[in-house]
């Protein structure tokens, strides 16, 4: 027996998919034309973003080598990087979705067009930036004799439940921000708690009690070890925290999506 509510949200995010699928080409456009913005007339180019998690890698190598000494089963250098190339994808999607739709105002207002392909393709952005990254990390694997595994074949699943729940919770703060302007200056704050809360630089199983409890409800962890498992230890995802992620992801896209639809009538009303 299927309730009558999640029949409809079904058959919603099933037209909504459709019609995203429909709109593809203008989602590769607007994908296309925020990664020359993002990067004209800067020197380095795309190297951007590569420069970003390889500094944040050398700042926490010196803290938590040098300054303070944190145990890894893997070398701490590669250890973080793994983590951060992912966390980046999703921070960097999630602070230029947040403006997408306040930042294209003339396009909203002259184009018929379904207006989450804007937030959609700021993540898709994030993932090119990713992808030009995970080339680091490739070489630091080489550097410190990590092998190449089959696990490595589980990776687009791993990129997949979090491409999926990055864009929800893209769709939520791309529609928030329109209606509550302050939630852009919000972004920041909760992109720095929530790296503090996963798993990106230290094992979050040293946290303990009840924040330690809190801090595994969070579903980036599992994500992030799912990335560390496939690529650097050679096994599969844990199973039931990576099953636990995906559910969140794919609860978190339909629930943002449909929200994000039902809203779109009212968008014109605060541009």
């Amino acid at each position: 027996m299927v309730f009558p509510a999640v029949a409809r949200l079904r058959a919603d995010v099933s037209a909504m998919a459709r019609e995203i699928h429909d709109y593809r080409d203008l989602l590769a456009a607007l994908t296309r034309r925020d990664l020359m913005l993002r990067y004209k007339q800067t020197a380095m180019g795309v190297a951007w973003a590569v420069l970003g998690p390889v500094a944040q890698m050398l700042l926490f190598t010196v803290i938590f080598t040098k300054v303070t000494t944190l145990r890894t089963d893997l070398p701490y250098p590669v250890y973080a990087y793994a983590g951060l190339l992912p966390w980046n994808l999703t921070a960097s999607a999630l602070r230029f979705a947040t403006v997408s739709l306040t930042g294209n105002t003339a396009l909203l207002n002259r184009t018929s067009f379904p207006r989450e392909v804007l937030p959609l393709s700021t993540v898709l952005v994030a993932l090119v930036d990713f992808l030009v990254a995970a080339t680091v990390l490739v070489g630091l694997m080489v550097y410190f004799g990590i092998g190449i595994s089959w696990t490595v074949l589980l990776v687009p699943l791993v990129i997949l439940v979090q491409l999926s729940f990055t864009a929800g919770v893209a769709l939520l703060l791309a529609m928030a921000n329109l209606f509550f302007r302050d939630v852009r200056h919000l972004v920041d704050v909760l992109i720095l708690v929530w790296m503090l809360a996963s798993a990106v630089v230290y094992p979050i199983e040293r946290i303990g009690g009840a924040l330690g409890r809190l801090f595994a409800l969070n579903p980036m962890t599992p994500i992030i070890e799912a990335y560390r498992a496939v690529l650097l230890r050679g096994e599969p995802p844990a199973a039931l925290p990576f099953a636990y992620a995906a559910t969140v992801a794919l609860v978190t896209l339909c629930i943002g999506w449909f929200l994000f639809h039902r809203a779109e009538l009212r968008f014109a009303e605060n541009i």
